[in-house]
């Protein structure tokens, strides 16, 4: 199964790009007024899934158009958002650099196995 399958035909093209909890926009990740329900100090956890919503974005758009959220599309919107976040991680200029950016300790990386000669 393809990501997209299960969706229902494309919405048209006067969208508004105001969300609100009951119509989302079609561009909006969070609902309009999310920002003014967050905390004035938004905590690091916070602050990184608001970068990781953007990051995504393109799967939240596409997360709107499903019309019915069987296993199947689920599981393709993990894989897809789990290889989303390896590319980006893999084409970083410094290796660590969002959970730098966060505050978060990078982690250390696992050894590599000695290979057998």
């Amino acid at each position: 199964m393809r990501l997209g399958a299960g969706r229902r035909a494309p919405r048209s093209a006067a969208r508004s790009t105001v969300a609100t909890r009951d119509a989302p926009s079609a561009y909006a990740v969070r609902w309009a007024l999310y920002a003014a329900c967050m905390a004035t100090r938004p905590s690091k956890i916070e602050l990184l899934e608001l970068d990781i919503d953007l990051r995504l974005a393109d799967l939240w758009r596409e997360a709107g158009d499903v019309d019915e959220w069987t296993l199947e599309v689920v599981a393709a919107f993990l894989r897809a958002a789990y290889g989303k976040g390896y590319c980006d991680s893999l084409t970083e200029d410094t290796p660590g650099a969002l959970c730098e950016e966060h505050g978060y300790q990078i982690p250390n990386r696992r050894p590599t196995p000695a290979r057998e000669s």
